[in-house]
């Protein structure tokens, strides 16, 4: 599955499961870590497993991709799914206000996810 292709369905699932403040970040331009980052926010603990755990079964079931790694399921206050050219970080609200990602990779580009999220 192309690396665009995957970001944008986990941003779909992320979505669908509720999360919220989604962001599709390109980083390929500025880092050699990944392609893609999806950042998103869930209202609690269970919710973000709910997100993880949707995102790995339908990549799984959908397409056969499965995570190189997954840390932080446990404490769930923050969970990292690598799909070595993207990962998903799904944040509980304190977490994701702690870490910022979004400040620290400022440089890169945002991509747009308008004709994905569902406005309710």
């Amino acid at each position: 599955m192309e690396a665009l292709a995957k970001a944008k369905r986990i941003v779909e699932l992320a979505d669908l499961k509720k999360a919220h403040d989604i962001e599709l970040i390109e980083i390929s331009g500025v880092s050699s870590l990944t392609d893609y980052f999806v950042i998103c926010t869930a209202n609690s603990e269970l919710q973000v497993k709910a997100v993880a755990d949707e995102i790995e079964f339908k990549l799984k079931e959908e397409n056969g991709v499965v995570p190189s790694h997954t840390e932080g399921y446990r404490t769930a206050g923050w969970v990292l799914i690598d799909y070595d050219d993207v990962v998903c970080h799904i944040f509980n609200k304190e977490s994701r206000a702690f870490y910022s990602l979004e400040r620290l990779w400022q440089d890169a580009k945002r991509v747009d996810i308008s004709d994905i999220i569902k406005e309710d």
